[in-house]
């Protein structure tokens, strides 16, 4: 059997914070012996685990892997409108005319991420 991903690890400043934002926007729970001042804090979702680590250094530049959110019970623009109260900002405004294309967010440590269509949205234009 081939390897199987356990972790999407992630390096940041404040791994309980972030984790919080995390758990948050994926409507996953932090890991049970996770505080804050931790060094690490994990989120378990239903579609990803995620690892945050606390690095000394700050982001210095685009991230080389980010991840791609597709909303499952609300369209991407409430999605879109959810993060940004969650404390994501803004990056990127991809969204065309014709209701297709996604949004760039940066998570509160400037980390990227993309929300992309809903399922339902995807199926409304024919691109299932």
């Amino acid at each position: 059997m081939a390897s199987l991903v356990r972790h999407v690890t992630i390096d940041c400043a404040d791994p309980h914070g972030l984790a919080g934002f995390w758990a948050q926007a994926l409507d996953g729970t932090l890991g049970e012996d996770d505080n804050p001042g931790d060094e690490e804090a994990v989120v378990n979702s239903a579609g990803a685990s995620l690892l945050f680590i606390r690095v000394p250094e700050g982001k210095s530049a685009k991230n080389r892997i980010h991840l791609d959110l597709q909303p499952q019970d609300r369209g991407r623009d409430e999605e879109v409108e959810r993060l940004v109260a969650l404390g994501a900002t803004v990056l990127a405004d991809r969204r065309n005319p014709d209701g297709t294309g996604w949004v760039t967010l940066a998570d509160p440590e400037g980390n990227e991420l993309c929300v992309e269509r809903s399922h339902a949205e995807r199926l409304a234009t024919g691109a299932a």
